[in-house]
C-alpha cells in the first residue's frame, strides 16, 4: 500500500527524542537505520527522524552504584508511590538533578519535594477541607506581579530547554514569598496552579477542580508573561573617575541621569578622587556607568 504523503510530512520528523544511552543500539541505532532505509526507498521525506536528541542520565541506586537486583539496591517505584503519591515521585525525580546527568536516589531527600506539594495543598485548603479565607478575589501589587511575571518566565523557559530541576527551585521560590502576603490574590495562585500542572498533574488537578476554576486545567491554555514585569527594579551602577572604578550605587532602574550623577557624588571614594579637582566632563550610561573626568 503506497503511504500517505501529507500525514507522514505532518509526524514526521520527530520533534524531540529522549532515550537513554545504554539503549542506543536497540533505540536509536536501528530508527535511525531503518529510517535511512525508508527514505533511500522514497517512502519519508527526511533523512533523519529526530530534530533533536537528549540521553538522560542514569539514576543510580543510594550506594552510587548501578541498581541491579544483585547489588540489592533497586528502589521499587510502585513502594515510593503508595508512601508519598505520584507527583512526589514525579517531581523528586525531575529536581535530582540536570535532566542528563547521571545522579544517585535519595530516600531521605524525597521528604523536601513531598513537604512542598503539602504546602501547595495547605496554601488553599484548610484541614477539613474547606477553602481558606485568606484568598480574595483582588488586584495584586507591583511585587507581586513582578514575582508572578519572572515566575512564568523562568519556568516556561525552563521547561521548553528541559531544566525541569531548575523549573521547580522557581516555585518553591514562588510558594516561599506568597507564604509572605497576607491575603493571596486568584490572580496568583490560578496561573502558578496552570504551571505546576506538568510537574504535579494529579495533586494540580484536584485544587482546580475544587477550587471551581473552570474545565479541566490540563485543558487551559499556558500562562503568558507580561515583559513590563520582568526587568530588574534595582541595578548597580559602577562610578568611574578618569576611567577607574572607585564605587559602586544602587538606584531604581531607568533612573535619570540627574539623579545617577547625584548619587555617586554621594560616595565617600569618589569624593576623595575629585576633591579639589574640576570635573571637566561627566556622563552616565544608562544603568551601567557614571563617569568623571576630573582635573
Amino acid at each position: 500500500m503506497k503511504p500517505d504523503s501529507k500525514k507522514e510530512k505532518y509526524w514526521m520528523p520527530v520533534d524531540l527524542y529522549i532515550g537513554g544511552a545504554e539503549h542506543a543500539v536497540l533505540h536509536l541505532l536501528y530508527a535511525r537505520f531503518w529510517h535511512k532505509v525508508l527514505y533511500d526507498l522514497g517512502y519519508v521525506s527526511t533523512p533523519e527522524p529526530f530534530i533533536r536528541l537528549v540521553n538522560q542520565g542514569m539514576i543510580l541506586g543510594e550506594d552510587g552504584e548501578k541498581m541491579s537486583k544483585s547489588r540489592g539496591n533497586v528502589i521499587n517505584p510502585d513502594d515510593v508511590i503508595e508512601k508519598f503519591g505520584a507527583d512526589t515521585f514525579r517531581m523528586y525525580e525531575m529536581f535530582m538533578g540536570p535532566l542528563t546527568r547521571t545522579k544517585p536516589w535519595s530516600t531521605s531527600s524525597i521528604d523536601g519535594v513531598h513537604r512542598f506539594l503539602n504546602r501547595v495543598w495547605n496554601l488553599f485548603f484548610n484541614e477539613d477541607g474547606s477553602i481558606k479565607t485568606d484568598i480574595e478575589d483582588i488586584e495584586p501589587n507591583h511585587s507581586e506581579y513582578v514575582l508572578l511575571n519572572k515566575t512564568i518566565k523562568k519556568v516556561t523557559e525552563d521547561t521548553e530547554i528541559l531544566r525541569f530541576n531548575t523549573a521547580i527551585s522557581q516555585f518553591m521560590i514562588f510558594l516561599n514569598e506568597l507564604g509572605k502576603v497576607k491575603v493571596k490574590p486568584l490572580k496568583l495562585l490560578k496561573p502558578f496552579i496552570q504551571l505546576l500542572n506538568p510537574y504535579a498533574p494529579h495533586i494540580t488537578e484536584e485544587i482546580w477542580a475544587r477550587m471551581n476554576f473552570g474545565h479541566e486545567l490540563a485543558y487551559n491554555s499556558w500562562p503568558q508573561y507580561d515583559s513590563r514585569y520582568i526587568k530588574d527594579e534595582i541595578v548597580k551602577i559602577a562610578v568611574q573617575v578618569n576611567g577607574k572604578v572607585r564605587g559602586t550605587f544602587e538606584i531604581d532602574i531607568d533612573s535619570n541621569d540627574d539623579d545617577c550623577i547625584a548619587a555617586a557624588l554621594k560616595i565617600e571614594n569618589v569624593q576623595r578622587f575629585i576633591h579639589n579637582k574640576k570635573i571637566v566632563k561627566q556622563f552616565v550610561i544608562k544603568n551601567k556607568i557614571v563617569s568623571f573626568v576630573v582635573k
